[in-house]
């Protein structure tokens, strides 16, 4: 299990149900089996997933009564967000040069008659 935040928030994106259920908290609050309804899973099922995005650091728990609301935190989010651009600015500077250099060869290619 990992221990550090990032790789805490990719391990919990990388399963699409907890995307989803992410997508869901994006409009507001919800109980934990109305994050379960659209996928017709267990509340057991549900609470695995709900737990493994609160030990990430996506999702705060609250208890209202006899439920227990889930809300979307942003912090988590917002970093991998930041480590994905750095490293997007990355790439593309390299494939810029790549693509820089492929243009000097076929130059130079064309220059000698190939």
């Amino acid at each position: 299990m990992p221990t550090d935040p990032l790789s805490a928030t990719f391990r919990a994106l990388a399963d699409p149900t907890r995307r989803a259920m992410l997508a869901r908290l994006a409009r507001g609050e919800a109980a934990v089996q109305d994050l379960a309804k659209p996928f017709k899973m267990s509340q057991p099922a549900a609470s695995k997933h709900v737990k493994v995005l609160e030990r990430s650091g996506l999702i705060s728990r609250r208890s209202q009564a006899q439920r227990r609301l889930c809300r979307l935190q942003t912090k988590r989010i917002l970093d991998a967000v930041e480590w994905l651009e750095r490293h997007r600015k990355q790439w593309e500077g390299r494939l810029d040069r790549l693509e820089d250099y492929l243009g000097e060869i076929q130059n130079t290619g064309n220059k000698h008659g190939r």
